[in-house]
């Protein structure tokens, strides 16, 4: 844990211009309870026609499983881009917290955040959450059919 922090710290003082436009965004996601393994998640930014820009997290280490977040990989993403936004997978009626840096120039612009989730042998949810990226807090509860319970947003 302390190795992760001072990387972090570390890219956050070689990015501090970049930052100057860019703010902290604190994603809750809480899964419902459900049998079976850890979920995968993907957690995304689309825009307003639903291109792929930006992954914000990714829930599982395990690339192998990442095939089923299906939406996410199609979108381009590539082990490169979301490298240190890699997380444990999550287990059925737990809750997801992290922070991350947005850009500015993606927010009250069209832009969404999606989730893809998955399960190992039961069915995969291809954005299964999705929400306009607003300046404001925002909360949604998750489908019916999907392991996302609720999902939420914070500057």
């Amino acid at each position: 844990m302390k190795k992760m922090t001072c990387t972090l710290a570390l890219a956050g003082l070689a990015a501090l211009p970049a930052l100057a436009q860019a703010r902290e965004i604190t994603l809750q996601t809480t899964l419902k309870d459900y049998r079976g393994n850890d979920a995968y998640l993907a957690i995304y930014v689309t825009d307003a026609q639903g291109n792929y820009q930006r992954t914000l997290w990714v829930s599982g280490r395990k690339a192998k499983y990442y095939k089923h977040l299906r939406d996410w990989v199609r979108g381009g993403s590539n082990a490169a881009e979301f490298d240190g936004l890699t997380g444990a997978s999550v287990g059925s009626g737990e809750t997801l917290q992290v922070s991350v840096e947005l850009s500015d120039t993606l927010i009250d612009a069209g832009y969404e955040i999606r989730i893809d989730s998955a399960v190992e042998d039961k069915r995969d949810n291809r954005a299964e959450i999705q929400v306009p990226l607003t300046g404001q807090a925002t909360d949604v509860v998750g489908s019916s059919q999907g392991y996302v319970d609720s999902f939420s947003y914070q500057f």
